[in-house]
């Protein structure tokens, strides 16, 4: 009871700056990790060679990942406004209008859907999206560069890394509540 008290207050503003700069903190601070993993990954004949500040790609996976996970946590008018604050704060970071930073995220989202067919889950969908948008197919040995698919290892080993990546939204209620 008396945490729930204790919580700060937060208007939908306020969760759409939180929420943005976290997932700009992680993805920062964490894709030169990635990149690394996947530059030494054994499922890899020759290494991609990713440069840990090629996260753009990465970035973008992360952000509409996490946007999947947002619609589930709120009820659907609160989490349209927040979605809405969220593309409008993203639109100006990336120098877009708020329409065709809203076609990118729509596309991505596309994507991901496509690529992650039949499967719902979202972190295996993020791991496929990276593994296209990085092109990796390239460097994987002929049985599955043939295929046109993922080794089904390295998928499993970046939905872990992927699962690093989305936003804990019990931990934020935990600390804090918000505003009508």
């Amino acid at each position: 009871m008396l945490s729930t008290i204790l919580k700060r207050k937060l208007s939908d503003d306020q969760v759409a700056n939180i929420f943005i700069n976290a997932i700009f903190d992680t993805v920062d601070n964490g894709f030169k990790e990635v990149a690394q993993m996947i530059n030494e990954d054994v499922a890899f004949v020759s290494s991609p060679e990713i440069a840990e500040n090629q996260n753009g790609e990465f970035g973008l996976i992360v952000v509409v990942g996490n946007l999947s996970f947002l619609e589930s946590t709120f009820d659907p008018e609160q989490a349209g406004r927040v979605e809405k604050l969220v593309f409008d704060k993203l639109a100006k970071i990336y120098d877009m209008s708020v329409a065709d930073f809203t076609k990118l995220i729509r596309d991505y989202q596309s994507f991901i859907s496509r690529v992650n067919h039949p499967s719902k889950n979202m972190i295996y969908g993020m791991s496929k999206a990276l593994f296209f948008k990085y092109s990796l197919n390239d460097f994987q040995d002929e049985y599955f560069k043939r295929m046109q698919a993922p080794n089904p290892l390295f998928l499993k080993r970046m939905d872990e890394v992927m699962s690093n990546f989305i936003w804990n939204w019990d931990a934020f209620f935990k600390k804090y509540r918000l505003s009508n």
